[in-house]
């Protein structure tokens, strides 16, 4: 099977407006299991950040177990879903693993989880001189990690969690 590659792009100022209309499409497909909101996240929620031009959503839900009946509804409409970190969420990518244009997440609102993600996206937002950092970061892993997926998302979790723990003091 093809997989993605990790390529980077600057920053597209059309990635506010695809979230929007994607989150427009998922309330009419997965409205009914929606509990709280619906989040761009992710780097292309990052005004001027470099990212994979992939959308992430973040949508929140009731339950993992509530929500199951989504994940038929979801791949109807053109989702695949990928059984990744299942403890936690629902993994989805649009159209393909090969070819991908958003990543979305169904994760319980108000979780551990929702909180980080929140927290991380709105501390890059506010934060310019980490926002490069993290730039930087993401640029090194692409050409190191290119090929590997989870080497280049592992790789970014020591920054991030450093970037979370900071923050708490």
């Amino acid at each position: 099977m093809s997989r993605a590659k990790i390529t980077l792009e600057e920053y597209d100022p059309s990635w506010p407006s695809k979230f929007k209309d994607e989150k427009e499409k998922l309330m009419a497909v997965a409205g009914k299991w929606q509990f709280g909101t619906i989040e761009h996240v992710g780097s292309t929620a990052i005004s001027g950040m470099v990212a994979k031009p992939v959308i992430d959503i973040m949508f929140g839900v009731k339950s993992l177990t509530e929500s199951k009946p989504a994940i038929n509804a979801l791949v109807e409409s053109g989702y695949e879903y990928w059984p990744y970190k299942t403890e936690v969420m629902h993994w989805f990518c649009k159209p393909s693993d090969a070819f991908r244009t958003h990543h979305l997440h169904l994760i319980p609102y108000e979780s551990a989880l929702w909180h980080e993600r929140i927290k991380f996206r709105d501390l890059l937002r506010s934060d310019s001189s980490l926002a490069t950092q993290y730039a930087k970061l993401k640029r090194e892993l692409a050409n190191n990690y290119a090929e590997n997926r989870e080497m280049y998302t592992q790789k970014k979790w020591p920054f991030i969690k450093q970037v979370l723990a900071s923050s708490q003091k």
